[in-house]
């Protein structure tokens, strides 16, 4: 009975996961002036959260590296003026398969980003940017998605969100690249900042009032 359900599951979010890299394929507005010179993801032994999948440093590399390249490469973007992209991962959980209702650990991952302009030289953004992202679409209800993704399906989930909330901070700032700050609406799978350090300032407002 578990092993039908199960894979009644793998199913349903196999068909659900179908269409979450189809906004790559609409042409973007453009970001002011923004072409995308180096690409660089930096992923030295992230802080692996509890009872998550192993991934290899380089394994993060080259998949935050191709989701950006994807996202922000000059097939979509042909400005006339280079800017530089760093990405720094710091923490993840690959959810490993638990128990529906009881246990349904999510994947998320932690990390950095920087932006250079390169006719300046010039880090636009004055300190690292810390954002949170959980996995694009695709989640059903109560169940971690340990029970219906592999290790890859995973890991490339969360790097397309990477990407994703990557952009959305560049379209925020838009001014960074000649152009005009955007006010996006809210995406639940991306977070900018630590969830927990949010938590802890909820718990420790809670206990003062």
């Amino acid at each position: 009975m578990f092993k039908t359900a199960v894979a009644i599951l793998s199913l349903a979010a196999l068909t659900a996961c179908g269409g979450f890299r189809d906004d790559l394929a609409k042409a973007p507005k453009p970001l002011g002036n923004f072409l995308l010179g180096h690409n660089i993801v930096v992923s030295k032994e992230p802080q692996k959260g509890p009872f998550s999948r192993e991934a290899s440093n380089e394994e993060w590399k080259e998949a935050i590296k191709q989701a950006v390249d994807d996202r922000l490469g000059s097939q979509r973007f042909d400005g006339n003026a280079y800017f530089h992209i760093g990405t720094t991962v710091q923490a993840y959980v690959l959810a490993q398969p638990g128990i529906p209702v009881v246990y349904a650990p999510q994947s998320v991952l932690m990390f950095t980003v920087v932006f250079f302009e390169d006719a300046t030289q010039k880090q636009l953004n004055p300190e690292p940017i810390q954002l949170t992202v959980f996995e694009p679409c695709c989640s059903i209800p109560l169940v971690g998605s340990g029970l219906t993704k592999s290790r890859e399906q995973q890991l490339e989930g969360l790097a397309f969100n990477a990407a994703k909330a990557i952009e959305r901070v560049m379209r925020e700032n838009a001014e960074w690249f000649g152009g005009e700050n955007e006010v996006l609406p809210e995406d639940d799978t991306i977070i900018v900042g630590n969830p927990l350090d949010r938590q802890a300032t909820a718990n420790t407002e809670e206990t003062a009032n």
